[in-house]
């Protein structure tokens, strides 16, 4: 196999092993606070900005609304 192919399935199935074992770890503590929330905070911080940088920032769209309104005001 390609070496780099065979990396990437090494590092997806890390990954993919690293999610499921938190998800089987917090499947039983519910929504109190325990040990592993500095993890949920993190992912649930990388999923975030994951959704930022794919659809963009919910900030932009006023702010070039914002603009539109302030040159429609000047004319």
């Amino acid at each position: 196999m390609n070496p780099n192919t065979d990396k990437l399935i090494r590092r997806t199935t890390m990954i993919g092993t690293a999610v499921a074992a938190y998800f089987l770890l917090t499947a039983d503590y519910g929504p109190q606070p325990n040990v592993l929330d500095p993890i949920k905070k993190r992912i649930q911080s990388a999923e975030r900005s994951a959704k930022e940088f794919i659809f963009g920032t919910r900030k932009r769209p006023k702010e070039s609304d914002a603009g539109k309104t302030d040159s429609s005001s000047n004319k």
